[in-house]
């Protein structure tokens, strides 16, 4: 099939990236004159690995490509993926201005442009909303794509069908998760307009490609548009509930002296529950679970509804970003004048995304507080050390090349990001390095008995009274 992907950000670059390597003629369309040379050039925008092989891949073989050239793409394809940014406005509402652009867009290449060939059966052109949109956006996306043709001169409007296809990407592992989807979901009004998008996921969903595991065919949900816009929502929301969840019962387990892992655990082993999003931490983060939650909420008050459950989760989250500042204060009192050093800066592993991190918000409550605050990234540090790019919103932090930079003269570390380079650092002599040997696990991913034994206090989140600063005298390191 012949398919325009419209926006090359996380999702649509990995949308055409995965779908030309199934054998799809890809263009890929985007306005931003530095990404899209980037992307000509075989080199991706975002930090996914195995993305810009994969990419390099497709584009040799001549089946993936890159535009601007919006129109004639929309004229020469038979799928048309809206796969823009819907970045969370100040009201909690997804900020949709660039999927309406889009869709106008759309209507009018259909008004003006030569016809070109009709999907099989002469099915009406499919758009297929890829962009996370509120409930109700496939019809008003309809609408938009008729109304940019009638603007544009048509005699009559195209002839569209509107599909709903949310993704649900790890970022980290988002080819994995797109050759190997746990389910595919389609929302159409008409059902006519899925046989179409179930012939483009056939590869997938029949096992049919190399980067496929396993033989079981994957699960096709078919639904009306308003119910897959909702299980996008419906899904992240549960999942950013789940976190908050178990990190309210961590507060718990440090007051009454449990441990928030076994805990995790042993509900965990219950099958109606399981153990995946039950990771006590310093909180969720990312483009994904604070934008969908509060656009959730939104949608949900538009409509007359309240959701106290919601909120909560959401209330919940932003106390578990302070907390870490609390328990330094312990350590640390007064925190103004001393040094501390982050381990990781990024809202999870495996990515270039600072987008909503708890590593943000921490180092700006330890600045606030007189802190001189330091941190190291796998990512950002590396690109710092090459290059020279330190991005804007790690303003108030001091970027280190190494783990080692960033202990010397700290008076704590904190993890803030769970990277597997830091499980297996040499405590002992990051410990010499640093002024006093305190460490804030935020992501409850280290070894603490290998951190006692080179001389560490430190602490977790949920770890009981044990693993918690009794006072506040602590040594310098030797």
């Amino acid at each position: 099939m012949k398919v325009a992907v419209i926006g090359t950000g996380y999702v649509g670059l990995v949308t055409a990236v995965c779908l030309s390597s199934l054998g799809h003629t890809l263009v890929g369309i985007d306005n931003d004159a530095g990404k899209l040379a980037m992307l000509q050039r075989g080199r991706s925008p975002v930090h996914e690995p195995g993305l810009e092989e994969q990419m390099a891949m497709a584009m040799a073989s001549g089946l993936l490509r890159f535009s601007d050239d919006l129109a004639t793409a929309v004229q020469q394809s038979d799928v048309i993926f809206i796969a823009v940014g819907t970045p969370p406005l100040p009201s909690g509402a997804s900020d949709t201005r660039a999927v309406a652009a889009v869709a106008e867009a759309i209507g009018a290449a259909l008004a003006t442009g030569p016809a070109a060939a009709p999907p099989a059966g002469s099915r009406p052109r499919l758009v297929v909303n890829k962009s996370t949109v509120p409930v109700g956006t496939g019809r008003w996306v309809q609408g938009l794509v008729q109304q940019g043709a009638m603007a544009a001169g048509a005699s009559q409007a195209p002839a569209v069908q509107v599909v709903s296809n949310p993704e649900f990407l790890r970022e980290g592992a988002a080819l994995w998760d797109t050759f190997n989807p746990a389910r595919i979901v389609l929302g159409a009004n008409d059902p006519g307009a899925l046989a179409p998008m179930e012939a483009l996921y056939a590869p997938l969903i029949e096992r049919r490609h190399s980067c496929c595991e396993g033989t079981r065919p994957v699960p096709v949900l078919k639904t009306d548009l308003a119910s897959a816009e909702l299980i996008k929502y419906a899904a992240n929301a549960f999942l950013a509930t789940r976190i908050s969840f178990i990190n309210e019962i961590a507060s718990f387990c440090d007051v009454v002296g449990a441990d928030v892992l076994q805990v995790a655990d042993g509900i965990g082993m219950d099958q109606r529950i399981g153990r995946a999003f039950l990771d006590a931490g310093i909180g969720w983060g990312g483009s994904c679970l604070p934008k969908d939650v509060a656009a959730l909420i939104h949608t949900a008050a538009g409509h007359g509804l309240d959701t106290p459950l919601l909120a909560a989760v959401s209330t919940i989250n932003k106390r578990q970003r302070l907390l870490v500042v609390s328990k330094l204060q312990q350590w640390l009192s007064p925190l103004a004048g001393t040094t501390v050093g982050l381990l990781g800066l990024t809202f999870k592993p495996g990515t270039d995304d600072l987008r909503d991190a708890p590593s943000l918000d921490l180092a700006d409550a330890l600045s606030c507080r007189g802190v001189r605050v330091k941190g190291y990234d796998p990512y950002w540090s590396t690109r710092w050390s090459n290059d020279g790019i330190w991005p804007e919103p790690l303003a108030t932090v001091q970027p280190c090349g190494s783990v080692a930079s960033l202990a010397e003269g700290c008076d704590a570390l904190v993890v803030a990001t769970e990277w597997p380079d830091f499980r297996t650092l040499d405590w002992e002599e990051l410990g010499q390095r640093m002024r006093r040997r305190l460490l804030m696990d935020g992501r409850n991913c280290l070894d603490g008995a290998a951190l006692t034994r080179a001389g560490f206090r430190w602490a977790g989140i949920g770890r009981g009274p044990a693993h918690n600063p009794e006072s506040s005298d602590v040594s310098p390191s030797s």
